[in-house]
């Protein structure tokens, strides 16, 4: 199990590497416009230059790509080039709102999916259709349309719900759910049919295998058989999809921040690919790669877990 979950460390490690080293030099190009940009039109050639220099953009792209992986293995992400603020201390401030918001869809995707989906492999029946119908709708509705439509019914018309802002859960918890639940209904419209159904299919593939059958004609209870065996077999692969939705939820937080005006990370790299704020950006990236390694880490280790076999694959 260590060496499992050092191999995908390192794997994990590598592609955070990768990542942030082709989003750098992809930022790089057209950096020579950059400081005219920052200045406006009507700078003076002095005044780029000197802008230039004080960005350090007057140096070879490989030497500035060395000085901010040397900062990077420092736990520097730089400053930002807008707010004079360290990039690290920005995300830190901001970090906490999507986390939030994330999380508590995340929580809520698992265990209801997973309720859903076992009731309607077991059952089949209305639920099973009803889910089909409600997967089909999860796609197709963008998430945006949703949180319009949210804030339509339960902020504006009905005035249950707050529309926007963020309260941090340290000063009034329940001002901090109130906030927060529009975002993640939202969120989690387009995730949870999704996943339900797929975990419905991985139930129902294990309720097909043979040795089911050769328990259940032993003499065990269905609600052993299913709790005990199925759920352990079926639950690699609905893990695995669960990491695929934790990535979408983290890609659609940054168009629901907009939306609620939630003072989070997404707003904050919106905010600075409009200023291109390169820092910002970059350190955005970074993290955002740094939650996708660490949560397909922690599914892996999970899916080894339930699975020996996969610990050789």
């Amino acid at each position: 199990m260590i060496s499992f979950s050092l191999k995908r460390l390192l794997s994990g490690i590598a592609l955070m590497f990768v990542v942030a080293t082709v989003t750098f030099f992809l930022m790089s190009i057209g950096s020579d416009t950059i400081a005219r940009n920052l200045l406006g039109q009507n700078a003076t050639e002095a005044q780029v230059l000197a802008k230039e220099q004080e960005l350090g953009l007057d140096q070879p792209v490989f030497t500035r790509y060395l000085d901010w992986l040397g900062g990077v293995a420092q736990g520097d992400l730089g400053t930002s080039w807008f707010s004079s603020q360290q990039v690290t201390d920005m995300l830190a401030s901001r970090f906490p709102v999507t986390f939030s918001v994330v999380i508590v869809a995340v929580l809520c995707t698992a265990v209801i999916s997973a309720v859903l989906g076992i009731v309607a492999a077991v059952n089949r029946g209305w639920i099973d259709k009803s889910l089909t119908v409600g997967a089909m709708f999860g796609h197709a509705l963008p998430n945006f349309f949703v949180a319009v439509l949210l804030v339509w019914i339960f902020a504006v018309t009905l005035q249950w719900l707050p529309a926007t802002g963020f309260t941090p859960i340290s000063e009034d918890p329940t001002q901090w759910a109130r906030g927060i639940t529009l975002p993640v209904i939202a969120l989690l419209f387009g995730t949870i049919p999704g996943t339900a159904q797929q975990v419905r299919g991985a139930v129902i593939d294990v309720l097909r295998q043979d040795y089911v059958r050769t328990l259940r004609s032993r003499g065990l209870s269905s609600r052993s058989v299913l709790f005990k065996h199925v759920l352990r077999n079926a639950a690699p692969p609905a893990l695995t999809v669960l990491a695929l939705q934790v990535v979408g939820l983290l890609g659609g937080a940054v168009i629901i921040e907009r939306i609620f005006a939630l003072p989070g990370i997404g707003r904050l790299a919106v905010d600075s690919t409009q200023q291109q704020d390169i820092p910002v950006i970059l350190g955005f990236v970074l993290v955002m790669v740094a939650l996708v390694v660490v949560v397909n880490l922690l599914i892996d280790l999970a899916t080894g877990w339930l699975n020996p076999k996969a610990r050789l694959a």
